[in-house]
């Protein structure tokens, strides 16, 4: 259990919180990466300004590699200088980087263990204005099930730095999926961060939420108008890693609560919510249910709009609880 005080920002409700995308916590942190080890290196696939691996670029040009529109090659290149003993890191979009190059990323990267972070941007519906073609609902789903791969999905700009670095020491294939919209920073330099462990950010008796990258914050938001409004004590969790799956903080919370919502930017099929579901059903089945995309491609519209229309926000959170709490 993260102590309020010290790990979490104590205005994360207040309107006027920072907010930043976690894509500028991956650019921060990789340039520290860069920093502290030389063997990082940095390929991005002709979006070096959208993926924040522009701050790498200037300070390290000479191991900064454009590979242009060819993220089957990005993945490859890498692949090789992971196994000449680099560290690189390959950045695009989330629909392209796995999207396009998932062969590579599992033969390749995964197959040969190689050193390699995988960082897909603008995940979930955080590229609003692009519409579908740009918002990757699949790839935890298709992430989780390579061997040998970790998979992070950080809450906030924070979280993102500190999975960066994290990232940059594990050995072995590592896959971040970031989103591209301003997002509320509710954690704080001392919220602690290890690839593997999920974090209890609300004790709670009633019910449990588990929500994952941004859409955290929704989950906080809900739990305390539910606390305030309806008595209704959540807990809510945060799994900031969906392989390695924090198995003893999720089972010890659904164990004491009996009731299980999970919130993700995702297709409801494939993503956290049956991650867990698959775990839950093999050690300590109950009801749950998965809050996620309906089995839809995303579209176009701002940020906020889309949560609202998909249901994904903390007034909707709210909403299934109750009917949860309600047995409907």
């Amino acid at each position: 259990m993260l102590k309020e005080d010290q790990n979490l920002s104590k205005d994360i409700f207040n309107v006027h919180i920072e907010s930043k995308p976690t894509r500028e916590g991956y650019g921060d942190g990789v340039l520290e990466a860069g920093e502290i080890n030389e063997d990082v290196v940095v390929l991005c696939g002709d979006l070096t300004e959208s993926t924040k691996s522009d701050r790498f670029a200037h300070k390290f040009p000479n191991r900064f590699f454009d590979v242009g529109v060819a993220e089957q090659n990005m993945a490859g290149i890498a692949a090789g200088l992971a196994l000449s003993g680099k560290v690189p890191f390959i950045a695009s979009y989330a629909t392209f980087n796995p999207g396009r190059n998932l062969d590579q990323i599992r033969v390749s990267i995964c197959f040969s263990k190689a050193n390699v972070k995988i960082i897909g941007a603008h995940g979930g519906l955080s590229t609003p204005a692009d519409g579908a073609t740009h918002q990757a609902l699949e790839d935890l789903a298709i992430m989780r099930t390579l061997p040998n791969m970790i998979v992070l999905y950080p809450c906030d700009y924070l979280e993102a730095k500190k999975a960066t670095l994290k990232a940059a020491n594990h050995k072995g294939p590592v896959y971040i999926r970031l989103a591209r919209d301003k997002t509320p920073i509710f954690t704080t330099k001392t919220t602690p961060f290890e690839i593997g462990a999920a974090q209890v950010l609300m004790e709670g008796r009633d019910i449990t939420v588990i929500a994952t990258g941004p859409l955290v914050y929704e989950g906080l938001k809900a739990a305390q108008e539910l606390k305030i409004r309806h008595g209704i004590s959540v807990e809510v969790i945060n799994l900031p890693t969906i392989k390695p799956l924090d198995k003893k903080t999720i089972l010890k919370s659904v164990q004491k609560t009996r009731r299980l919502i999970t919130v993700e930017e995702h297709q409801m099929a494939g993503g956290m919510g049956s991650t867990i579901a698959e775990f839950l059903a093999q050690e300590f089945p109950l009801k749950m249910k998965i809050m996620g995309m309906p089995d839809l491609f995303g579209e176009s519209g701002l940020y906020d709009e889309l949560l609202e229309k998909y249901g994904l926000n903390a007034h909707h959170i709210e909403l299934e609880v109750i009917q949860f709490m309600q047995g409907k």
